[in-house]
C-alpha cells in the first residue's frame, strides 16, 4: 500500500495548522475525505440534483440511479443477501435507536434481557436503558477483564434463555477492543436471542461479512469510512425487516394512504421517510469504491503496523498510562501524569497535531477506567510512521511544557 500515494488524494491533509504540516490522527471521530468523495457530492449537486423515486424526468431518474447505485454498493461492501437489507440512516446513532425502538419496544415484556458491555459507546446504551425502561427488561453487563477484553465464559454466562437482545460493538473507540461479535451472536442465536453489531469502528478498518459473522443487524457510519457526515446504514436480516414497523412516517415510505389508514412501502423503503439523503448516500457509494479499490484487508494490515510501532514508541516516554489490550485496532488512548487530557491536546495542536480529548461518549467506562477523560490518537490509512514520530515528540514537548509549569 502507497501511503504516500494514498495522502496525495486528500485535499486537506496538505496544510499548515499553527505553523506546523497537519498530522491528523483523529479518524475515530470522523475521517477524512477523499478527492473522489468530494467530487462525487460536487457533480450530484452541479448535474444530478433533484429528489429521487418520484420523477420520470432524467434529473430525477439519473439520481435515483446513483441512490439505489450506493445501495447495492454497500450490499456487496458487507456482502449482504440482497439490497432489500440494506437501510440508509444518518448515522450509526439513528440505526441502533430504530432497531431499539422498532424491535426492541416491540419484542421485549417484563423480565427479558438486554445484554450489552461496559465498553460501549452512548449510543450503543443509552437505547438499550431507554427500551428497558419502556419495557420492564432488564440490562446486564458482560464484564470487563482488566486489559479491556471480554471473556467467552462470561459472555456464555451472561446469556441466557431469557435474553432476547445482545448488542456489542465490533470495535472500542477507547480502548481499541476488537470484540469477537461472530462467536457472540452465535451463543445468541442459540438462546433465541438476536444481535446487533455497532460497526461504527469496525466497517471503516477491515473486511465486513455479515453472513459470515451472522449477526441480525450490523450498524455503521458513512463519516467515518471517508464518505460524508448525516449518512449511514443499518443492515438486518430480511425477515426481521419485514416484521419490524417504521419509527418515521410522512412521504416516500408509504404505499397507499388513505384518510385513516395507510399501508407502507416493501424493504429497505418503509423504513426510508422523507426526502432520504441523496447526496450523502451517493458519497457513501464513492468512498466504497475508494475504500475496495485500495482493499480493506491492505487497510487492516498498515493500520496493525502503524498502531505497534505508535505503542513501542509511546514506550520511550515516562508516566504515561496507555489503555486497552496489546493486540487491538489503529488506535491509543493514553494519559499523562498530572497533564489533562484536554492539555495535552491543546499543546499537540499548538504543533499541528490533531488528537482527541475527553470522555468519547463512554462515561461508564471511563469510570471503569478510573478516569474523568484520555486523550486519544487514532489511525487510518493516510496516516504515516513520521506521523506517529511527530507525536512522540509532540507528547514529550507536553511533557517538558508541564514539567517547567509545575
Amino acid at each position: 500500500m502507497d501511503v504516500k500515494a494514498i495522502r496525495e488524494l486528500f485535499p486537506i491533509l496538505h496544510q499548515e495548522v499553527n505553523g506546523h504540516p497537519l498530522v491528523y490522527l483523529d479518524s475515530a471521530a470522523t475521517s477524512q475525505k477523499p478527492a473522489s468523495v468530494i467530487k462525487a457530492l460536487e457533480d450530484y449537486y452541479k448535474l444530478d440534483n433533484s429528489n429521487v423515486h418520484r420523477g420520470v424526468h432524467t434529473l430525477g431518474t439519473r439520481a435515483t440511479d446513483k441512490y439505489e447505485g450506493a445501495r447495492d454498493k454497500v450490499k456487496h461492501f458487507i456482502n449482504a443477501e440482497s439490497s432489500r437489507q440494506v437501510i440508509f440512516t444518518r448515522g450509526t446513532t439513528t440505526a441502533i435507536n430504530t432497531v431499539a425502538y422498532s424491535y426492541g419496544r416491540h419484542n421485549l415484556s417484563e423480565g427479558d434481557e438486554i445484554v450489552i458491555t461496559p465498553m460501549e459507546h452512548h449510543s450503543n446504551i443509552i437505547p438499550w436503558q431507554q427500551t428497558a425502561k419502556a419495557t420492564g427488561a432488564v440490562l446486564k453487563y458482560v464484564p470487563l477483564q482488566p486489559d479491556g477484553t471480554i471473556s467467552m465464559n462470561d459472555v456464555k454466562e451472561m446469556i441466557t434463555d431469557r435474553t432476547k437482545i445482545v448488542a456489542i460493538m465490533h470495535v472500542s473507540n477507547v480502548l481499541g477492543t476488537i470484540n469477537p461479535v461472530k462467536e457472540i451472536a452465535e451463543i445468541a442465536h442459540q438462546h433465541g436471542a438476536i444481535m446487533l453489531v455497532d460497526g461504527a469502528q469496525g466497517a471503516p478498518h477491515m473486511k465486513i461479512d455479515v453472513q459470515d459473522l451472522n449477526c441480525d443487524f450490523y450498524a455503521f457510519s458513512g463519516h467515518k469510512m471517508c464518505g460524508p457526515t448525516g449518512i449511514g446504514v443499518l443492515y438486518g436480516k430480511e425477515a426481521l425487516l419485514e416484521a419490524m414497523e417504521p419509527v418515521e412516517f410522512g412521504g416516500e415510505m408509504i404505499d397507499f394512504v388513505h384518510l385513516h389508514d395507510s399501508t407502507w412501502k416493501e424493504l429497505p423503503w418503509k423504513f426510508e421517510g422523507g426526502t432520504p439523503i441523496i447526496a450523502g448516500a451517493i458519497g457513501l457509494g464513492a468512498a466504497i469504491d475508494f475504500l475496495m479499490e485500495i482493499g480493506l484487508e491492505d487497510i487492516e494490515k498498515h493500520e496493525e503496523k502503524i498502531t505497534q510501532y505508535a505503542l513501542e514508541q509511546l514506550q520511550s516516554i515516562d508516566g504515561i498510562s496507555i489503555y486497552g489490550p496489546k493486540h487491538r485496532a489503529g488506535l491509543v488512548t493514553f494519559n499523562l501524569t498530572d497533564v489533562h487530557p484536554h492539555d495535552t491536546a491543546t499543546v499537540l495542536d499548538a504543533e499541528g497535531i490533531a488528537v482527541r480529548a475527553g470522555h468519547h461518549c463512554a462515561q461508564p467506562l471511563m469510570r471503569w477506567l478510573e478516569v474523568t477523560a484520555t486523550a486519544r490518537a487514532s489511525f487510518y490509512l493516510y496516516n504515516t510512521f513520521e506521523d506517529v514520530d511527530r507525536f512522540v515528540e509532540g507528547l514529550k514537548k507536553t511533557k517538558e511544557y508541564f514539567g517547567d509549569v509545575f
